[in-house]
């Protein structure tokens, strides 16, 4: 028995953060995509949230309306624990894995504090990149090796993240080179 794709068929999206040098920079494309189709060109996949007075920016890859689930419930998590990124990821991937409802949202993350740099998965996963460079969505692996190449160099976080942007929506048909781009420095 073959299973069936879901409609609309969703794609991706590129997201990417780079720490570097003191600051650390999640950057994501504005193109939404059903199939074939770009639906819209200017999406904003990169948010900062203030709980309890923290900043935490988060990219997102994946269902927007899944995304936002997800975004509040980890919002609510900083609430109970302020400052505690880490603790608040954790809670989240398990909320998400264990929850009957969270546990169909078909959605990716990466948050950070300006300290901490982590993907989220519905998996139950709170991964803290390697290289300091975290990438997720349909252009994520072309970001993350752009960018994984540019770390050596002299470029700062920001114009890592943009660059590796940039290279993801010549390669990514899901990806465009509208960004939004947000910057945490500690």
């Amino acid at each position: 028995m073959s299973e069936t794709p879901k409609f609309p068929g969703w794609h991706g999206t590129t997201i990417i953060g780079v720490k570097k040098g003191g600051k650390v920079v999640v950057a994501g494309d504005g193109q939404v995509s059903i199939g074939q189709t770009v639906i819209k060109g200017t999406a904003r996949k990169v948010r900062r949230i203030s709980p309890g007075g923290h900043d935490v920016v988060c990219g997102f890859a994946g269902s927007t309306a899944d995304a936002f689930t997800l975004l509040e419930r980890l919002e609510a998590k900083l609430e109970a624990t302020p400052g505690q990124l880490a603790k608040a990821s954790v809670e989240l991937a398990k909320d998400w894995r264990m929850d009957k409802y969270l546990r169909n949202l078909e959605a990716m993350l990466i948050v950070t504090d300006g300290t901490d740099l982590f993907v989220i998965t519905g998996a139950g996963d709170v991964l803290q990149p390697e290289n300091d460079v975290a990438a997720i969505g349909s252009g994520g692996n072309f970001a993350l090796a752009a960018a994984r190449a540019l770390m050596s160099g002299k470029d700062d976080a920001e114009k890592i993240a943009r660059k590796a942007i940039e290279i993801a929506a010549e390669i990514c048909v899901y990806t465009n080179g509208n960004m939004t781009v947000e910057v945490i420095e500690k």
